[in-house]
């Protein structure tokens, strides 16, 4: 059976060439990176040549980057390393739960958050969080493209709220990078996370963007890794990827990958349009080029997901961390969507491995499995007969 993998944003294939770099650094080169024997000096070398790749993707310099486990801990060390007991923090309803859990986490070591509502677009209003500004704010963190929609939001005019106000702005990036450029300077953001296994490295890495004027508490107690930023010996295979995968990523958006996946994702949209009662959900936000999410109403996005992927197409119906999940996407429903029609709504996340070919087989399925599905749904006959 053909399969076709349309679930980019939960997690990305390792590249070949991604692949290549890593491997030999799981025997070959296997020295431990604070040693300072040749061994160790080689692999050194190998981690300081990631950083300065991931650097150039961010438009920052080399010392400037935390190497993490990914982008929840990157998000963590972001949103504790910079809020002390007794502060404030701002962020959106609709970040992720990197974000989310680690501000409720927050509010029981006594801070106060504030969480700022988005419109119905998912897009937040940087007048919103100025608005929200206390005498006693220590860090706005508001993400830059949201896993579920792919919308991004107004960064550069938040990044200057921040800036005007002397408070700390970080920005989960994680879905933004090697999508969009990338300049931290530019965005104005003294703290960014990014993930490895969200632009086709491997699980497992991450990392976070450290302006260097920024004060940042640990997190992990230990040795003297990453300027004392992050103890814990390097997992050299995976920084040495996600440095192959940042080169790449750079590459790509120089070469303007962006609108090959632009162009798969809007003639997913065109197609699906074409079905009774669907839409795309955030369709008038500016967006990440390889995300949609539509919705198909009266039918549930579960049962959507498992007929597809019987039929070889996989895709989500938003963060693969709540996959299982019974309340509906807390995204979508801070747009305004009802819980019904958050429920009725599928992610379609492309990657650099897609082809058109693919988009072609996924539009052979979806529109015909809406409607079987549709047909076995009461509610739908009700209203169709309703109709009739």
């Amino acid at each position: 059976m053909l399969r076709v993998y349309f679930d980019n944003n939960a997690t990305t294939p390792v590249l070949p060439e991604v692949f290549e770099a890593m491997r030999p650094y799981f025997s070959e080169h296997f020295g431990n990176a604070s040693s300072i024997h040749h061994h160790g000096q080689d692999t050194r070398a190998a981690v300081e040549r990631a950083r300065e790749s991931v650097a150039e993707l961010l438009g920052c310099r080399a010392a400037e980057i935390v190497f993490t486990s990914g982008g929840t801990e990157a998000d963590n060390l972001a949103v504790f390393g910079v809020a002390p007991s007794g502060s404030h923090v701002i962020t959106t309803s609709i970040e992720h739960h990197a974000v989310l859990n680690a501000c409720k986490a927050l509010e029981a070591r006594g801070c106060s958050v504030t969480v700022v509502p988005v419109d119905g677009q998912g897009v937040v209003a940087p007048d919103d969080i100025k608005r929200a500004l206390r005498p006693n704010t220590a860090l706005i963190s508001v993400m830059m493209a949201n896993n579920e929609t792919g919308v991004l939001q107004p960064i550069e005019a938040i990044g200057q709220v921040a800036a005007e106000a002397d408070v700390y702005f970080h920005t989960d990036a994680v879905q933004a990078a090697g999508k969009v450029p990338i300049d931290v300077t530019r965005l104005g953001a003294d703290l960014l996370s990014i993930s490895g296994h969200k632009l086709h490295a491997p699980q497992g890495v991450g990392a976070l963007y450290v302006r260097r004027s920024t004060k940042l508490e640990a997190m992990f107690y230990g040795g003297s890794h990453e300027r004392s930023r992050r103890a814990g010996t390097e997992n050299v295979p995976g920084i040495v990827a996600l440095g192959k995968a940042a080169e790449l990523a750079r590459t790509g958006l120089e070469r303007s990958d962006d609108r090959r996946l632009a162009a798969m994702r809007d003639r997913l949209e065109q197609a699906f349009l074409a079905i009774d009662e669907t839409g795309v959900n955030s369709a008038g936000a500016p967006r990440t080029p390889n995300t949609t999410n539509i919705h198909f109403d009266h039918i549930e996005g579960e049962a959507l997901v498992i007929a597809l992927d019987l039929k070889g197409l996989a895709v989500s119906t938003g963060a693969a961390c709540s996959s299982g999940a019974i309340e509906p996407s807390h995204v979508l429903t801070a747009m305004g969507l009802s819980p019904d029609r958050a429920r009725a709504s599928l992610r379609f996340s492309l990657g650099k491995q897609n082809t058109m070919d693919e988009v072609d087989f996924a539009l052979s399925l979806v529109p015909q499995t809406v409607a079987r599905l549709r047909e076995l749904s009461p509610v739908y006959r009700k209203l169709e007969a309703a109709r009739h």
